[in-house]
């Protein structure tokens, strides 16, 4: 399920300790795993199973739509022409039922004609009901005659091919299959669809101090957020997810699981253990890997870890929460949207600060907040990493480019929402 080469282009001395921007090394990401959007993974799915997953390639439209011109009222059908300044009587002719074929309109006539009907032949208009004369239907097979008044061609008509033209392109490859996509390939007659293969991804976590929650909580012991909190991003993010049991401090034991399940996936995430700390248990255990740790100028977020592992393309995101979460949003997220059209990309909106907030000097900052019905952006706890609570109660990221040390309480901001 994935490459043998190890041609990513990164350094394989494992410790690099150059300083990447934000932009940087999210396009380094892309370039590792641009790989995995080649040929022979996509798959052919009926719509419905195909809801939340990118479009592989482009889609013209098979018809056109509408395929004919339809009323968009009820009302009657006119010729235009036939109908003086100040209204016209006209004689009613046969209605005119949506699915029905349409006979020919003749001139001094009105056809009673139902929402999503196809215009008769001859008719270039139709005038609502309530604007006639009298303003309702005659009874079927009822001699009658109805005023309308005067009304230009192409009122109330929906023409052929005013949607889309057939031929033309539909929805481009990359594109988020939502309601609102499917709903167009199902009006155009389409019933399956090529869409890129869900990516599998092994999500290992790591540190003796970690348990499962569920497990007695020994002293200086922690319960495990960061599994459940990126496997939920990730299958959100329309992953399959391959969680592996919470790794010790031991870097044989992580290389040797790590070893385990490298062939049987797409990506490798570890999180935790790329810092530059003497028992970082991920750097150890990529030892000899060409795997390249390093740091972006992010906070929370900056110690990173990139490359392949056994040629599988590997991420390493830090151990605290909101950091490893943070570095899903910033970098691997984003690159799924762009490369795979799935996940949908985060909304971005611009809000003022509620509050004045600082930053450190030459670091991409990503607050917590929280987007108010007024159109500003409260803070959610502080700047620091572990705050999960503070996560929990936002519905946004709160972005303060590098280079800006510090914004007043007003001051406009971009936000993606959660």
């Amino acid at each position: 399920m994935h490459r043998t080469d190890n041609s990513h282009g990164h350094t394989a001395s494992g410790h690099g300790s150059q300083t990447r921007t934000v932009e940087a090394h999210r396009n380094a990401v892309r370039e590792l795993l641009a790989d995995l959007n080649g040929p022979g993974r996509t798959e052919q799915l009926p719509l419905l199973a195909a809801l939340g997953r990118g479009l592989a390639g482009d889609v013209p439209a098979p018809v056109d739509l509408p395929p004919f011109a339809n009323s968009q009222m009820d009302g009657f059908a006119v010729r235009s022409s036939d109908i003086s300044g100040g209204g016209t009587l006209l004689t009613v002719v046969a209605p005119i039922a949506a699915g029905a074929t349409a006979a020919a309109l003749e001139p001094g006539t009105a056809a009673p004609i139902m929402t999503g009907a196809m215009i008769p032949p001859g008719a270039d208009a139709v005038v609502p009901i309530e604007k006639a004369v009298p303003d309702a239907f005659p009874d079927p097979g009822a001699e009658a005659t109805v005023r309308l008044p005067a009304t230009e061609p192409g009122t109330y008509v929906r023409s052929t091919g005013s949607d889309i033209r057939a031929g033309e392109l539909a929805l481009a490859g990359g594109t988020f299959l939502g309601p609102g996509q499917l709903g167009l390939l199902a009006a155009l007659g389409i019933t399956r669809v090529a869409v890129h293969r869900k990516l599998r991804v092994l999500l290992a976590t790591t540190g003796d101090e970690v348990v499962e929650p569920g497990n007695p909580l020994e002293p200086g012991k922690i319960y495990d957020a960061n599994g459940t909190l990126l496997e939920a991003a990730m299958r959100q993010a329309g992953l399959e997810v391959l969680r592996a049991a919470i790794s010790t401090d031991s870097p044989d034991q992580l290389t040797a699981m790590l070893r385990e399940h490298a062939p049987h996936v797409d990506l490798i995430v570890t999180t935790g253990g790329v810092s530059k700390g003497a028992y970082e248990v991920v750097r150890q255990a990529a030892a000899g890997q060409d795997v390249e740790f390093l740091h972006v100028a992010m906070q929370p977020g900056g110690p990173q870890g990139i490359g392949r592992f056994d040629g599988v393309p590997f991420v390493g995101f830090p151990g605290n929460p909101v950091s490893c979460l943070v570095s899903f949003e910033m970098f691997l997220r984003p690159v799924l949207s762009s490369l795979f059209g799935s996940p949908a990309p985060r909304p971005a909106l611009r809000a003022r600060l509620a509050e004045p907030v600082e930053s450190p000097a030459g670091k991409h900052q990503v607050r917590r907040g929280t987007l108010l019905p007024d159109g500003t952006v409260r803070l959610e706890g502080g700047a620091g990493s572990h705050l999960v609570h503070a996560l929990a109660n936002s519905n946004a990221l709160i972005h303060v480019p590098a280079g800006t040390a510090a914004l007043a309480a007003g001051a406009e901001v971009e936000v993606w929402m959660l």
